[in-house]
């Protein structure tokens, strides 16, 4: 078909069937007068979309297989396929395009019908052309907010299937996607980092992901217990092994059995332990003090040090064959101040778990406050945020965390990043995805293919939330 309209909004499918950035309202009219009215009365829309209009269903059908549309505007009464064939064909594509269907007086009743199939709206010809224009800017309107509120649900779940591994930086993505590995695979895992960053989390995530979920995740701090102790705790005991013993008792290995056993701080375990572990690893089996008989046990074993285990070993105080039994796989989590963009995100999510738990109003949190948390080292890493946003919202006595209840050594600290929100609210999740498209665009040097491919989003999303938040001067070099 030849182009009808030289308005740049609007195409001929075989014109432009690629490259579309922006929403697609797709016209399927027969009559080339009409088809053109409504191409013109579109123009005028103050919305940006592009525009495509074909002469019939199967021409819209076609166009529809290989490029997303927004908002379907169709005669009801075409040769061949039909406007309500239409209507199915993009619902069965796509639940959030919207269609809005076009009839004349006599099929009303079968307009009616199309409504009741999920047909946004009808217009009767012929047909106000202000009605017509508002009609499809409330569908483009209607189709934008389902599709965030899909995109949304499909966020929450992705961070709910992530537990409270919380962070959108490139650092704590590259742990996701090796938690996402360890969850398929019954290996070992030696999670490394420092104290305070996170490790037990990531442990909790792989054995949640896992086919182990369903069975118990028992954790044990090696620097903890004292070392006398700490083999009774994991082997179990029976009836008279040493004094005290007065009944038999299962250790924390035989608990664990067809779940996940976590080994804290594996670092501090001393040689003989060492020794007993790597027998469990190799024989798949145990024996409780005090008895000869031993105990099968299939768990899968997670292991987490704030060390340097191969600095133990040069040392002599880490067994290399043990390390490389618990070393299938190893998982490195950043500290807090190599993910400082994750910094908003963990703090907006502290407010709301603690408030929630200390049962104080929602707490929003002030620009000054915010730039301060963002160039603190947190030497205590994401642990040390944690308990100073308990802190906070237990020495504020309002609604808003000020500087008034910062610690005196987190206000004078020299610049180390750049913006921050003007004010983060309790229910600021928009304010936080602004700040972050803002910052990448900065990073970016306003390239936005490179910032839509850094947030895991297309060219055309990118461009509506830059709309959005009213971020266009943002991306300039």
């Amino acid at each position: 078909m030849k182009q009808e309209n030289s308005d740049q909004k609007t195409s001929e499918v075989g014109l432009a069937n690629v490259g579309h950035h922006k929403p697609v309202v797709l016209i399927a009219e027969d009559d080339r007068s009409m088809r053109e009215l409504i191409v013109k009365v579109l123009s005028e829309s103050s919305m940006e979309f592009d525009t495509v209009s074909v002469e019939n269903a199967h021409l819209a059908m076609d166009y529809m297989a290989t490029t997303p549309v927004s908002v379907v505007v169709t005669d009801l009464k075409m040769p061949g396929a039909t406007g309500l064939d239409l209507l199915n064909y993009a619902t069965s594509l796509d639940s959030t395009i919207q269609v809005v269907m076009v009839t004349g007086h006599a099929t009303v009743e079968t307009a009616l019908e199309a409504l009741k199939r999920g047909s946004f709206d009808y217009l009767r010809k012929p047909f106000d052309t202000v009605e017509l224009l508002c009609t499809v800017e409330r569908a483009l309107q209607h189709y934008l907010l389902s599709n965030e509120n899909q995109k949304l649900k499909e966020c929450r779940r992705k961070l709910s299937d992530k537990g409270n591994l919380i962070g959108m930086s490139q650092a704590m993505e590259k742990v996701n996607k090796l938690v996402d590995v360890a969850s398929v695979h019954d290996c070992s895992v030696l999670i490394t980092g420092e104290s305070g960053c996170g490790k037990e989390l990531v442990a909790r995530q792989i054995h949640q992901q896992s086919s182990r979920n369903e069975m118990k995740f028992v954790a044990i701090n090696c620097a903890a217990i004292p070392e006398n102790l700490i083999e009774s705790e994991l082997f179990g005991y029976r009836k008279g092994a040493f004094t005290g013993a007065e009944r038999n008792k299962a250790g924390l290995l035989e608990e664990a059995s067809h779940g996940t056993l976590f080994l804290d701080e594996i670092n501090n375990a001393s040689l003989a332990l060492q020794a007993k572990l790597l027998r469990v690893l190799q024989d798949g089996s145990f024996y409780p003090m005090g008895d000869t008989t031993p105990i099968e046990v299939d768990i899968r074993v997670i292991t987490a040090s704030n060390r340097s285990i191969n600095d133990l070993i040069q040392k002599g105080e880490f067994r290399e064959d043990l390390y490389y039994r618990l070393m299938v796989m190893e998982i490195d989590v950043p500290p807090l101040r190599e993910r400082r963009d994750d910094i908003p995100l963990l703090t907006h999510y502290f407010l709301n778990k603690h408030c929630a738990r200390l049962n104080k109003p929602a707490c929003g949190i002030m620009t000054d406050v915010l730039g301060a948390l963002l160039r603190h080292d947190w030497p205590g890493n994401v642990r040390e945020l944690e308990n100073l946003v308990q802190r906070m919202i237990i020495m504020s006595p309002g609604d808003k965390i000020s500087m008034d209840v910062l610690p005196q050594n987190l206000m004078g600290e020299k610049a180390a990043f750049g913006k921050t929100l003007d004010y983060m609210s309790p229910q600021s999740l928009d304010d936080i995805e602004a700040y972050f498209i803002r910052k990448t665009l900065s990073e970016c040097k306003g390239d936005r293919a490179m910032a839509a491919s850094i947030l895991g989003i297309n060219k055309s999303t990118l461009w509506r939330k830059i709309k959005r938040y009213n971020l266009e001067g943002e991306d300039s070099v």
